[in-house]
């Protein structure tokens, strides 16, 4: 399993905060295009549109949801959580890079401008008893959440390499710290599946992860809006000890995220 959310959580980070290493052809025609042999100048198609220029870092990290925007869900940083790049995490095979980014939050694509948050969902007091620090950390929802901005065409890119790797992964892949930790899980199997869709292209996949014994699925989904690619990625920690059925991205934090981006 690559190294997402959470193999090193412990006893003291757990009240804290979640340690996210656990899970883890665009064509052209120009059928108008002539040899011209006595004039070597071009004439430019004035019906042409302008590539597609990426947002900054700084302006997809004012697109990322805020408190409020999902009720029911509190906003959490992600730095010190996740890989702060690709070149931190290590995976057996290439082709399914973009499946490891996209549960880390980090671009699927060939970018490096992004931004990322978590949403926890908060639980209503109340209860016979109260649960520890430890059991209520662990008993938590989070949906990390990245976005990635592209030239050109790279968004449209960055899905098929998701739309790929989904197909190329289905029997499983590893992904470890590239400091060389040991890692003592992996995914044993990808596979698509029907997600919360929206904006212009979207993708779900689901991945079933094999560690110390026991095994869960978790959900991720991309969808495309325009040049900006947003990624979700839902664990709760409860569950992978339990049944081992992570739930679903929520709805409303994927249809909220898209409304926000332009």
């Amino acid at each position: 399993m690559n190294r997402s959310w959470g193999v090193r959580l412990s006893t003291t980070a757990a009240a804290s905060a979640l340690s996210l290493a656990f899970i883890t052809g665009c064509s052209s025609s120009d059928s108008d295009k002539k040899d011209t042999a006595a004039d070597s100048k071009s004439t430019p198609t004035a019906a042409a549109a302008p590539a597609a220029k990426a947002s900054t870092a700084a302006e997809l990290k004012k697109l990322l949801l805020v408190a409020g925007d999902v009720p029911g869900y509190a906003v959490e940083a992600t730095e010190g959580l996740v890989p702060r790049s690709k070149d931190e995490q290590k995976v057996d095979k290439a082709a399914c890079g973009p499946l490891v980014w996209s549960s880390l939050a980090l671009p699927p694509g060939d970018t490096t401008v992004s931004a990322s948050n978590s949403l926890k969902e908060e639980k209503k007091a109340g209860g016979a008893s109260k649960p520890t620090d430890l059991a209520a950390a662990l008993d938590a929802t989070r949906t990390l959440i990245g976005l990635s901005s592209y030239d050109g065409d790279g968004a449209q890119k960055a899905m098929k390499s998701v739309s790929d790797a989904i197909t190329t992964c289905a029997g499983g892949y590893t992904a470890t710290s590239s400091s060389g930790e040991a890692d003592n899980g992996k995914v044993v199997k990808v596979a698509s599946e029907k997600g919360t869709g929206g904006g212009d292209e979207a993708l779900a996949f689901v991945e079933t992860v094999e560690m110390e014994g026991q095994t869960a699925t978790v959900h991720g989904e991309v969808v495309r809006k325009g040049n900006t690619v947003a990624t979700f990625y839902t664990i709760n920690f409860a569950a992978f000890a339990g049944d081992g059925k992570m739930p679903m991205n929520p709805p409303a934090i994927v249809t909220g995220q898209l409304t926000k981006l332009k």
